[in-house]
């Protein structure tokens, strides 16, 4: 799968624009529940206004959420870029640390924060990003059945090779939108179709919708656990035509 997603999408790259660590960190904060291209717009005037940890550490809440209010949650976010970079000035010298142990202790900043600047701001393969959009595509996938990120996480780095978890979750991302869209994937002419299993993709079946599910007889889907090949259950009166 890694394999071919690399032959799919061999230039995927980190869609938020940065110059440095630091920046890095404070456009993924950014980005939560609101798309990259948004915090792209955003983040010119927030760097230009307050260009060091120190100075953004020093600055007031009021004025940081009037540059980011379009990214949404603009006061809890402002309230994070604060504490956050209070927390390096105060315990690193206003350096971003490069362990993920310390960057998840300062405000704002999970799992999936940590991995982004330690994976594309220093190249240090420490785990892979699993954001809403790539738990998503290895649920289809059948890479993971696990619906929180930590968990999805752990299914991934079993079976993706280290090399390549970096840049895994930016080729997922690219698939899922030039291809596997939320609400209409699409599966025809997809480079993974031989490989997916289609869990939990709507099939047309006339004028009613029919989705992959677990065998009959399992209950409700695994906790966890990485499995292979969807079972689709038919219900309903046969599909009039070809099913994707």
């Amino acid at each position: 799968m890694a394999g071919r997603l690399s032959e799919l999408y061999p230039a995927s790259r980190c869609s938020l624009d940065f110059r440095s660590p630091l920046e890095l960190l404070l456009a993924t904060i950014l980005s939560a529940q609101c798309t990259d291209r948004r915090v792209n717009q955003v983040t010119p005037e927030l760097f230009r206004r307050w260009p060091t940890a120190a100075r953004l550490a020093a600055a007031r809440q009021e004025e940081v959420e009037e540059v980011i209010r379009s990214t949404g949650f603009f006061r809890a976010k402002a309230k994070n870029l604060l504490g956050c970079c209070q927390g390096l000035v105060e315990r690193h010298g206003g350096e971003v640390p490069v362990t993920l142990a310390e960057l998840v202790k300062l405000p704002g900043v999970g799992r999936k924060t940590a991995n982004v600047v330690l994976g594309v701001g220093f190249g240090r393969a420490e785990g892979i990003v699993v954001d809403t959009h790539v738990g998503r595509i290895c649920r289809r996938l059948d890479l993971t059945r696990r619906t929180d990120a930590v968990g999805a996480e752990r299914d991934l780095v079993a079976v993706v090779p280290r090399g390549q978890w970096i840049v895994f979750s930016h080729q997922l991302i690219d698939h899922g939108r030039a291809v596997c869209l939320a609400r209409r994937p699409r599966c025809a002419g997809c480079g993974l179709a031989d490989l997916c299993p289609q869990r939990g993709v709507p099939v047309a079946a006339g004028s009613r919708v029919v989705r992959r599910r677990t065998p009959a007889g399992h209950g409700k889907e695994p906790s966890g656990g990485v499995h292979s090949g969807g079972v689709r259950r038919e219900t309903g009166r046969k599909p009039r035509g070809n099913v994707p």
